[in-house]
């Protein structure tokens, strides 16, 4: 009986692999190749990176050597064909590079391009709009600045200080006293914003009539220390 049980087990597994032998062989193959691609597309991903990483670092040297025309040839490939997050920098960069030559309308449409780009990561897209309104403040309506940069003027928002000061000036060219103030007011009393920029609103709220100072013992100090590099003002 164990002869007879062993030699039908053997029959079995023969008509198993006759049936669907060429099946399970042509799987495991194409298997083993899905994860042998796998491993040189991770390989390739990560080579590409490495390389558009140095590169980047190369193009920042040559802007901090002030070589601003080979900082150019390094970004622009970067800019064309690197990661979402890579490209976005290289043209950040590219758009300052334009801002330093004095090409403010051109740094602003390159800044607005990035800002308008759904590809682009979220903070880049965000700190594009910023510098992209505050290239060309004097020359946009109140109004679209303040379309633009209204629901990153909140609190609680890491873009709150830059694009409220900026929304803050856009309600002064309007006239709407009633709105810059309080939102000035609220700028100098956040202490995640910059102390340069809480300065400056303070002083702004005050001129309008609105109380900025939570801590007067805590401002007078700030206003005796050594001025700290303050940013653009959005004038």
């Amino acid at each position: 009986m164990r002869e007879v049980d062993e030699a039908v087990r053997q029959d079995e597994a023969a008509a198993f692999a006759r049936r669907y032998g060429i099946s399970i062989a042509v799987l495991l193959v194409l298997a083993l190749a899905a994860f042998g691609g796998w491993l040189w597309w991770q390989g390739h991903r990560e080579s590409k990176l490495d390389k558009g990483s140095e590169q980047f670092v190369q193009a920042l040297d040559q802007l901090d050597a002030g070589n601003r025309a080979a900082a150019e040839t390094q970004l622009a490939p970067i800019a064309k064909n690197g990661t979402p997050a890579a490209s976005a920098g290289a043209r950040m960069l590219q758009a300052g590079i334009l801002a330093q030559k004095g090409d403010t309308a051109g740094a602003a449409k390159a800044f607005m391009a990035i800002a308008d780009d759904s590809g682009a990561p979220e903070a880049y897209r965000n700190l594009a709009a910023i510098r992209g309104v505050a290239a060309s403040f004097d020359s946009m309506k109140p109004q679209d600045v303040i379309n633009r940069l209204k629901p990153l003027a909140v609190p609680g928002n890491p873009w709150f200080g830059s694009a409220g000061e900026l929304v803050a000036m856009a309600y002064l060219k309007q006239g709407k006293k009633d709105l810059a103030g309080p939102l000035f007011a609220s700028i100098a009393k956040d202490k995640d914003v910059p102390q340069s920029l809480q300065t400056r609103a303070r002083q702004m709220a005050g001129i309008l009539g609105y109380d900025a100072v939570t801590d007067v013992d805590q401002v007078l100090a700030a206003e005796r220390r050594p001025a700290e590099p303050a940013g653009t003002p959005a004038q």
